[in-house]
């Protein structure tokens, strides 16, 4: 969730309100005491370079010791290859854990999410939403498999899945993700939601649009009492079991509805 400064309102990506605030989620006001009234300031933006997150990213990947990787990896029960093909690092000056975020057609690192060992989560200042991805997207895997999260990706890949791709929340990188699926056309897409009403809404909203763009979407739910993918991986699946799921869940179609006196 995003937070204001003053703590006065939270953008939430998973708890709906009726104030909708692009993919970052819904808004809502934390308090309803009026804002005190007072002289106007106007502030003036002052242009700054973008930074190289890309750079910054690679940075943080060097400052990660295989050791600390590997570690990391068996508390979120990942695989510590599978944190390297994703470019996981360390930000020292924030005591944090990186995730990079890649826009799929240039390949750069535009954003980078932040996570502290004690939970907390945020981003690198001047970056932008985009997916969490492996260094290499191959053709020897057909499934194109679309996550929430970067952690879930991870947990896909570990398993085998070399073409996982996480969002950065349930309801963010749907134009990211059309773009890949235009540009690599696999066999299938696998959209893989959290076993909760947000999670399987912003499925079940993605699936609505790749539709458009790819022959082959399903929309696939870890079994009952299990959160998500990594809790699944967490409790023995294997690609195997995952792929039995993927082979039941029927394909997405697309329906188009004429009215009549349209044509």
């Amino acid at each position: 969730c995003l937070v204001a400064a003053d703590k006065s309102a939270v953008i939430c990506p998973r708890t709906e309100s009726p104030k909708r605030c692009g993919e970052a989620g819904y808004l809502h006001r934390l308090t309803d005491s009026p804002r005190p009234r007072g002289p106007r300031r106007v502030v003036l933006p002052i242009r700054t370079a973008s930074p190289d997150l890309t750079a910054l990213a690679m940075q943080y990947q060097h400052a990660a010791t295989i050791d600390r990787l590997h570690d990391f990896a068996a508390s979120l029960h990942v695989n510590t290859n599978s944190m390297i093909a994703f470019g996981v690092g360390w930000a020292t000056g924030y005591a944090a854990w990186s995730f990079p975020m890649t826009d799929p057609m240039t390949g750069k690192v535009i954003g980078i999410r932040l996570r502290r060992p004690d939970g907390p989560k945020f981003s690198v200042a001047g970056g932008k939403e985009a997916l969490f991805m492996p260094d290499t997207i191959t053709s020897a895997d057909d499934v194109l498999m679309a996550l929430e999260g970067g952690t879930d990706a991870l947990a896909a890949h570990s398993i085998g899945f070399c073409n996982a791709v996480g969002r950065p929340s349930c309801t963010g990188g749907t134009a990211h993700l059309v773009a890949l699926v235009r540009a690599r056309k696999p066999a299938r897409v696998v959209i893989v939601c959290d076993n909760d009403e947000p999670g399987i809404r912003g499925a079940d909203s993605l699936a609505r649009v790749l539709v458009l763009h790819h022959r082959n979407v399903r929309v696939i739910t870890p079994p009952a009492g299990v959160k998500d993918m990594r809790d699944w991986i967490a409790t023995g699946a294997a690609r195997a079991d995952v792929e039995k799921i993927i082979s039941a869940a029927d394909a997405r179609r697309l329906d188009i509805t004429i009215k009549k006196g349209a044509i």
